[in-house]
């Protein structure tokens, strides 16, 4: 009960140092947004950048000294880019850190129930069907990827209820059975692609190479709404970390809960997924450094990996269009050339801990 006390009750001087920690990384984020918005073939003049960005808010008034490409290229080319970066970023991590709570595994991440498999598949099917159609200015792939990936894991919820109950383990081995099934046909209908094949597999490898406001009016609210939502069960996460018999006793819905989180989590990971492609160990890595850097505690956990991931990113994002210009590198080889190494040395210290 003493272990319960200290997760659920923090020193006052460590509150105030997250809190401080909280504000500066929101500071860093705007920074780094404006940052990523003034580079790329092109650089623009960060002054210039902030004064575009300031000359469209309300009530305030600056003198225009840019041309109107330069503004062009701001508001309609590389912001919609930027803020989507951000929010599929921060969507992964706070998924990751959420999964790893419920299924109390540091190495869970926001796929490991069917959503990227589901997504694929959907993604797949909307480069398969020979008419050009769009919703809302929304092409069918990433219609058909969020509805894959929603349907995914319904699939997987559905065959991993038993009773009343959801038991993780069930839900995991569910996942693993039907994404392999998922993947395969997949699989199969790349081979069978014919000329959609380089499309597809770019979709696959993820990133934001025409990103669109549409987009963005779409996934900010889903995915800030969901965020937050998850965030107001940050206490409750800390009391799952013990058993769920005594969670229950604390005044824990316990199946609720995680019925609540799943739902929730896996929404902004379909989100994000829709418009993103597939971009692996955000969510992995971002909660684990995170818990490293300011502790386990769940209230400041989801919060912390939210920026964080934000931030990892869209500097991420940033290198994947400008290290070789003009070639683009897929932002999955990047997030991945920084996710493995950081998931080895998970696996490593997760050794030794045992042995």
């Amino acid at each position: 009960m003493e272990e319960e006390k200290k997760i659920i009750t923090l020193n006052p001087v460590k509150w105030k140092g997250r809190v401080i920690s909280i504000a500066c990384l929101l500071v860093c984020l705007l920074v780094f947004i404006v940052f990523a918005v003034s580079s790329g073939s092109s650089s623009i003049p960060f002054a210039t950048t902030i004064s575009i960005i300031l000359s469209k808010i309300p009530f305030i008034s600056i003198p225009e000294t840019w041309q109107g490409t330069v503004e062009t290229v701001i508001l309609n080319i590389r912001m919609p880019r930027v803020i989507l970066a951000g929010v599929t970023g921060a969507a992964l991590a706070v998924a990751g850190a959420t999964y790893q709570g419920l299924f109390r595994n540091p190495l869970a991440d926001p796929y490991l129930i069917g959503v990227s498999q589901g997504a694929a598949l959907g993604a797949v099917i909307g480069f398969l069907i020979p008419i050009s159609s769009s919703f809302w200015s929304l092409n069918l792939v990433s219609i058909f990827a969020f509805i894959g990936g929603l349907g995914a894991v319904f699939l997987v919820y559905s065959l991993g209820k038993v009773g009343k109950s959801l038991p993780m383990t069930t839900l995991i081995l569910a996942g693993v059975a039907l994404g392999a099934f998922l993947s395969a046909i997949t699989s199969y209908l790349l081979i069978t692609s014919g000329e959609s094949f380089r499309g597809m597999s770019s979709w696959l490898l993820g990133g934001f190479s025409s990103p669109k406001w549409i987009h963005v009016w779409i996934t900010v609210p889903i995915i800030t709404l969901g965020s937050l939502f998850i965030c107001l069960y940050g206490r409750s996460l800390n009391v799952m970390q013990f058993d769920e018999e005594q969670a229950q006793q604390l005044g824990i819905n316990v199946e609720r809960t995680k019925r609540i989180l799943l739902v929730v989590a896996t929404l902004i990971t379909a989100a994000a997924v829709s418009f993103g492609g597939i971009i692996g160990f955000v969510g992995i890595i971002i909660p684990h450094a995170v818990r490293l850097i300011w502790g386990p505690d769940f209230r400041f956990l989801l919060p912390l990996s939210i920026l964080c991931g934000s931030i990892f990113l869209i500097l991420a994002d940033l290198l994947a269009r400008t290290v070789m210009p003009p070639t683009e590198i897929p932002l999955g080889i990047v997030t991945a050339f920084f996710g493995a190494p950081f998931f080895l040395y998970l696996l490593r210290r997760k050794k030794k801990a045992v042995f």
